[in-house]
């Protein structure tokens, strides 16, 4: 690991860590001391810096705000019975970033600009990473542009910071969705393979409506047929019928997650059957009829394995069972947690020591 590049910190002179209560979290409303600053202009990343958390200042001009450049990541840091501190794949959300920025024509960030800002800033603010079962300090790298121009083109400058804040569970019981065939959220051609802001700005709408239908998130469609499952809110889905992985392919309208890369490896390990391709909500819905669908779950940074309970179709909702302790979707979480906290090998190389 790079550990090269020095970057210049400046304390926070108001420590805000004695007076917070992570047992009292709201998921993203409170942050951690410092953040990581690095600015584009002129061709070139100029020098990091880490910095106290705070307000920061752009133009109303800000072309990041009329034209959408803007990408981010989700990832989180873990800490063990020993108050270690690890990473959970972080060069893959690295390499995720970049392809984002390329998707986004944003300027690629350097290694070792990412994976040294991150860790100094992980390590002044280890005392911010929760110990709590299914706490986490939750991490957020993002870039946007920074030209003052009311112009249709990419940007000449740019910012990239990393925020952090603790976290607890996502979710705490199984999810109620439904699946979406009026709205999409992304089709194919477009930007649904980056992380940038504007998916989520365009998902929020149809998610709204869905809530107010009393379902938790939608699970996505194709935009051409509205037939075949995409994602599962902001999570990829994945389903376990008659004893198979079966999950949808990653195309350029599907987030390649890094959780999702995460539990079907688990499943190869495990020896089990896995399917990446095309799965419609019909096949869905006759599994779950004739009983072969066993489970069905998104995976994703926020939630790791979020199970579903209900699928709504059409104006009926479909129950599903009850995980059983030795159902799928619990090994891969418990299994997961345990290689993030050294308790199980991890021969994947997956974790990264702070």
């Amino acid at each position: 690991m790079l550990d090269t590049l020095t970057i210049s910190t400046q304390r926070t002179t108001a420590p805000r860590l004695p007076g917070i209560n992570f047992a009292e979290l709201e998921f993203g409303k409170t942050f951690a001391d410092h953040m990581l600053v690095v600015d584009y202009h002129d061709g070139q990343w100029q020098e990091p810096h880490i910095v106290p958390y705070g307000d920061m200042s752009v133009s109303p001009a800000n072309s990041a705000i009329h034209y959408g450049q803007s990408i981010f990541e989700g990832m989180k840091a873990y800490k063990n019975q020993d108050g270690e501190v690890s990473l959970f794949r972080p060069l893959d959300n690295f390499n995720r970033f970049n392809a984002s920025a390329r998707r986004m024509c944003m300027p690629e960030l350097p290694e070792e600009v990412f994976m040294q800002g991150l860790l100094q800033l992980i390590r002044l603010d280890s005392g911010w990473v929760p110990t709590d079962a299914g706490s986490a300090l939750y991490i957020r790298p993002f870039m946007f542009a920074t030209d003052a121009m009311l112009g249709v083109r990419p940007s000449e400058s740019y910012r990239f910071m990393i925020i952090t804040c603790p976290v607890g569970l996502y979710y705490v019981k199984p999810l109620r969705v439904r699946f979406e065939e009026t709205y999409v959220r992304s089709a194919e051609g477009g930007a649904g393979a980056a992380k940038n802001a504007g998916n989520y700005g365009a998902a929020m709408y149809p998610t709204k409506l869905g809530q107010q239908e009393g379902y938790n998130q939608l699970i996505w469609t194709d935009a051409s047929e509205h037939k075949y499952v995409e994602e599962s809110g902001t999570m990829n889905a994945i389903f376990i019928i008659a004893g198979c992985v079966v999950t949808p392919a990653l195309s350029s309208s599907i987030l390649d997650g890094i959780t999702r890369r995460s539990v079907l490896q688990l499943a190869r390990d495990w020896g089990m059957p896995v399917e990446e391709r095309k799965v419609s909500a019909l096949e869905i819905l006759d599994a779950q009829r004739n009983g072969t669908l066993e489970e069905a779950f998104g995976v994703g940074t926020a939630a790791t394995i979020a199970s579903m309970a209900v699928i709504g179709y059409q104006g009926h909702d479909y129950e599903l069972p009850t995980p059983p302790a030795d159902a799928f979707s619990r090994r891969a979480t418990a299994a997961l947690a345990a290689i993030r906290s050294g308790e199980a090998p991890d021969p994947h190389g997956w974790v990264v020591r702070v």
